[in-house]
């Protein structure tokens, strides 16, 4: 499906919810996610009267958007927290049955124009990792269906001083190389908790970058992801410090 086909499918979904009011604080947001904890996403979406039917891809989106209408999120697609007022993200973490994440987790796409100005104090990158409400959705396979996804204990988090310290040394890694045209260098091996990740729909799409004879190129976007292991560790320790 191409990303306009896919906006416009999720598009519908989300006309098929009723409005969906804001928390007023961080403890009703936690509440409504402790509201849901233990449901299938079936039950979930029955509630509202919706249905999550169709392909797994399609279905994997109204998952995001169902939980975000549930909890009240209203930032849309602006790029902003999901909760504003709150200022808090929301990262929902398909997870086996053992409690391990099946995949990293994003958080935002890289500017690569702007790397050799880019400070972690005051990145986006670090903005969304400021405040974070994590909701597991545990499956026993990927591409289960969704009266046997459940919806898991939610973690709310903010890094610690340790581990922000760690977190802004995997920011500068990447970022110095991109900053000197080395961008085709960050691979997925480079972080200890925070990896770069391709972020496009697929291969075709492009994006300019510095080269390292002080111009421009063209690459593929990036992104920021957190590491499964960290975000398991998270989410039994949100004070954990994994190897």
């Amino acid at each position: 499906m191409n990303r306009g086909a896919e906006e416009s499918f999720h598009d519908s979904f989300r006309s098929q919810l009723p409005r969906s009011v804001p928390p007023a604080s961080v403890e009703e947001l936690l509440g409504r996610a402790k509201s849901i904890e233990g449901m299938d996403l079936e039950s979930v979406s029955a509630r509202l009267g919706a249905s999550l039917a169709g392909p797994t891809l399609r279905r994997k989106g109204k998952a995001g958007i169902l939980l975000e209408h549930v909890l009240g999120a209203s930032a849309g697609n602006a790029a902003i927290p999901d909760f504003p007022e709150l200022g808090v993200e929301l990262k929902t973490v398909p997870m086996d049955p053992a409690g391990k994440p099946r995949e990293s987790t994003f958080v935002g796409t890289i500017d690569l124009t702007n790397a050799d100005r880019d400070e972690w104090e005051t990145s986006r990158t670090r903005a969304k990792l400021a405040r974070v409400l994590f909701v597991p959705i545990i499956s026993p396979d990927r591409g289960s269906p969704p009266s046997v996804c459940v919806v898991g204990r939610a973690v709310l988090f903010s890094p610690t001083p340790e581990q922000d310290a760690v977190l802004r040394d995997d920011f500068e890694s990447a970022m110095g190389l991109i900053a000197i045209g080395k961008v085709e260098l960050v691979r997925a091996n480079l972080g200890r908790w925070m990896q770069v990740r391709p972020k496009a729909a697929d291969s075709h799409v492009r994006t300019r970058a510095i080269s390292d004879d002080e111009g421009w190129m063209t690459t593929n976007p990036r992104g920021f992801y957190l590491r499964a292991r960290f975000v398991e560790a998270i989410l039994r320790d949100p004070n954990a410090v994994p190897p």
